[in-house]
């Protein structure tokens, strides 16, 4: 049975950014808003309520500038990347796992997340997304149906992961866009799960993250995603 894992290393070339710059203007509503969502004084005030989750001041506060992005924020992202892939005709199908999967499987194995596998038919979509939470870092595993691969989106390579890997039996690197700084891999992780639902280039740079930060504030608020 042949087995692949796409390992993908840091951006090294110029890409054309000019029509990505287009859209990185919002507009002076957008950034009324969640310039008042950050602005509320109640860190436990609900700003948004969906997918079964609750999300806070205090959570959206974790997308300013210099900040980790944190559990809630990142599961509702996915969710809202899973709504619009069910709402696109003829996109591709998305699933993706909570963050919290992984620490379980980790610890526990296959039997503490079985009835998280068995409650949804994995065959029937294209792509399955899992962001993983490594300590003090996040990255995205994406599991591809189509390419019979799984694919690591790292914003931040580093060696000692690679050890993780060593069983798989074919491995190959592929360019991705890379963070300058130690909070932003949360944003990286939620950008790459945008675009690659989408079937996407990755054409971000870290030069993007504060706007991302500020139109995933918008995006959450409204329960929907620009692009």
């Amino acid at each position: 049975r042949d087995q692949c894992f796409v390992l993908l290393s840091p951006l090294r070339f110029h890409i054309c950014h000019f029509s990505l710059d287009l859209m990185l203007c919002p507009t002076s509503s957008m950034q009324q808003e969640v310039s008042a969502a950050l602005a509320q004084t109640d860190p436990n005030l609900v700003l948004c309520s969906a997918f079964k989750l609750r999300l806070t001041q205090r959570d959206l506060a974790t997308l300013q500038e210099g900040s980790w992005l944190n559990d809630e924020v990142i599961n509702f992202y996915m969710n809202l990347v899973m709504s619009r892939s069910e709402q696109e005709v003829g996109g591709r199908k998305v699933y993706s796992f909570s963050t919290f999967l992984f620490p379980k499987l980790h610890i526990g194995g296959h039997a503490a997340v079985r009835r998280w596998t068995k409650a949804v038919d994995l065959f029937l979509y294209d792509i399955i997304l899992v962001p993983l939470h490594l300590g003090v870092h996040w990255s995205l595993a994406v599991v591809d149906f189509k390419s019979k691969s799984v694919q690591s989106y790292d914003s931040m390579v580093i060696m000692c992961y690679i050890n993780m890997y060593n069983n798989v039996c074919c491995m190959y690197c592929v360019e991705i866009p890379q963070q300058k700084n130690g909070s932003d891999c949360g944003v990286f992780v939620c950008k790459y799960a945008d675009y690659i639902s989408r079937g996407r280039n990755l054409t971000f740079r870290q030069n993007h993250m504060p706007y991302f930060r500020k139109a995933m504030i918008w995006e959450i608020l409204n329960q929907k995603l620009l692009q």
